[in-house]
């Protein structure tokens, strides 16, 4: 089946809602699934420097479906009754996080101050998607704070999914015998 990939229809910076409402794409809920989607691509990436841990690989998978399904429920318009069927999340896809947290956790070592962002790509594009993913969830914050309609599980999954994605990075890094950079907040004494 083919289909242009190409519509015109944002042409004049207007895009439509699930439910049709068209919305600017400046839009704070277009810039949170947008946001959303960028976090996709990013754990995408991590994925593609983990080669040798299939089951991380699995886990990351699926939670770049659970991010289209983020997707899908910021992308609708909340004051209309769509006929599509939409994804949702479960309390389970938290749960699942916070699992694979405490497993990866099991084998860290304690941490002792605050760790620099670096190392390894695979522990730096994970830094990177960490910052994404928080983002998107200020973002989603604030449509709930703008009395905009957001599922109750999107912002538990988000912040959530911040964390696995801290704890993955340091997971990574130890996998790969990759030393820990400690933050050394440089104070001097005042004259």
């Amino acid at each position: 089946m083919s289909f242009k990939i190409y519509t015109k229809t944002g042409d004049q910076g207007k895009t439509a809602l699930i439910g049709g409402t068209k919305v600017p794409k400046s839009n704070l809920r277009i810039d949170a699934y947008g946001t959303v989607d960028e976090l996709n691509s990013y754990i995408g990436l991590v994925s593609d420097h983990l080669s040798a841990y299939t089951d991380t690989i699995a886990l990351l998978r699926e939670i770049q479906d659970r991010l289209f399904t983020i997707g899908a429920s910021l992308a609708c318009d909340p004051d209309k009754d769509t006929k599509m069927r939409i994804p949702d999340l479960h309390a389970a896809d938290i749960t699942l996080l916070e699992t694979s947290i405490d497993k990866m956790n099991e084998v860290l070592p304690e941490m002792k101050s605050f760790i620099i962002p670096g190392g390894h790509v695979a522990v730096s594009t994970c830094h990177v998607a960490r910052c994404v993913c928080r983002r998107a969830e200020r973002l989603c914050v604030g449509l709930q704070e703008e009395q905009q309609f957001i599922e109750p599980l999107v912002l538990q999954y988000m912040n959530r999914l911040s964390d696995y994605l801290f704890v993955l990075a340091r997971w990574i890094g130890h996998q790969l015998q990759v030393a820990e950079i400690p933050w050394k907040a440089r104070i001097t004494d005042k004259p």
